[in-house]
């Protein structure tokens, strides 16, 4: 039997802070981030903002699509690197928020920037071997980087989420893949307050190495070419480094010029590939196939082959679409305001 997608929703914060805005604080090349990385802006989370709040925004339209009683929701799996709590759960709230409870299980996930589609895997899972009707699998995180970090420039704050299930459905999964290897490029350890990264080290050996080994596995598994797909998305920690997969994989180069194949939403960590993923379900019709490859630092990457269904165009406009949410009506901060609402600013211990 079919299993696949059968509700999914989008949520990003109106706030916003431009590239030209943090780089004129720490003298830096605003120029050089914006074509050499393709980055604008990204989103800003307000301090009644966090991983919750936005995973909760975001399943609400996912199950506004689906049509269905969330009491039937068999699990949840929210994936983040920026969970509000060391030790409580975000599913659990999630659940709650939603109807969902207490017949649920619930767990947080991490996998650096994979985790989102981490939880879409297990959910995935889940259903297939028939041990629940419905399972969400979310990717949320706000924007983490130090102060004059390039990271600062990119991590951004956003969340995705997608109800897997048998029936109902608006896309069908025909294949998935994983690769994995111990490649530590990105990591946090307990009590620092921001993440650090390899520099340079994070492109070829991880992020390239990763995402082509998975999308070759993929294609190879799924007997497919890339121009038998219509959409590709891959993680987006800039712009340059999905397009940049794509060629390399021999995606049509008209349609990467063209933005039509990999949709740029963004580093919003674990959401960012699953927001492609949403931003490219409010916009694909009948029959089209997704090419779907996530990465997460450490590292690996997950693998999905999506086939949309007639349903789709059904509940397209039945919540906020994910592009729309980017582009209409936002909020500029100066550094100052941003700086304050992400806690940078801190008090010196008396």
């Amino acid at each position: 039997m079919d299993v696949g997608i059968v509700g999914y929703g989008a949520y990003v914060p109106r706030h916003r802070i431009k590239v030209e805005e943090i780089a004129k604080v720490w003298g830096a090349d605003a120029p050089s981030y914006k074509k050499g990385l393709m980055l604008r802006e990204k989103s800003v989370p307000t301090p009644d903002q966090d991983t919750i709040t936005m995973s909760v925004e975001a399943a609400r339209y996912a199950v506004r699509r689906a049509g269905i009683d969330p009491a039937r929701i068999g699990a949840i799996y929210v994936g983040s690197e920026s969970h509000p709590y060391a030790v409580k759960p975000s599913g659990t709230v999630v659940a709650e928020a939603l109807g969902a409870t207490p017949e649920i299980h619930c767990a947080d996930l991490e996998f650096a920037c994979k985790a989102g589609t981490e939880g879409m895997y297990i959910a995935l899972s889940h259903v297939k071997a028939g041990e629940m009707d419905y399972a969400f699998g979310i990717g949320a995180d706000t924007s983490q980087g130090a102060p004059g970090d390039a990271l600062e420039y990119s991590a951004s704050a956003g969340a995705a989420a997608f109800l897997m299930g048998r029936d109902r459905l608006l896309a069908v999964c025909e294949h998935t893949y994983g690769y994995m290897t111990d490649t530590p490029d990105f990591w946090r350890r307990e009590y620092q307050f921001y993440p650090k990264h390899a520099g340079r080290f994070t492109g070829e050996p991880a992020y390239f190495k990763h995402v082509l080994a998975c999308a070759h596995g993929l294609l190879k598994k799924a007997g497919a070419q890339p121009q038998d797909f219509q959409w590709a998305v891959f993680h987006q920690p800039n712009g340059k480094f999905p397009l940049r997969a794509a060629t390399e994989l021999g995606f049509e180069k008209a349609k990467i010029e063209q933005g039509w194949l990999c949709p740029t939403l963004g580093n919003t960590y674990s959401g960012s590939s699953p927001m492609g993923l949403s931003a490219i379900l409010d916009v694909a019709k009948p029959g089209d196939r997704i090419f779907m490859v996530s990465y997460g630092s450490g590292s690996g990457s997950d693998g999905f082959v999506w086939r949309v269904t007639d349903r789709l165009a059904e509940v397209q406009n039945v919540a906020p679409q994910t592009r729309a949410q980017l582009e209409n009506h936002p909020i500029y901060l100066d550094y100052g305001t941003y700086a304050k609402y992400r806690g940078k600013i801190r008090k010196c211990a008396e």
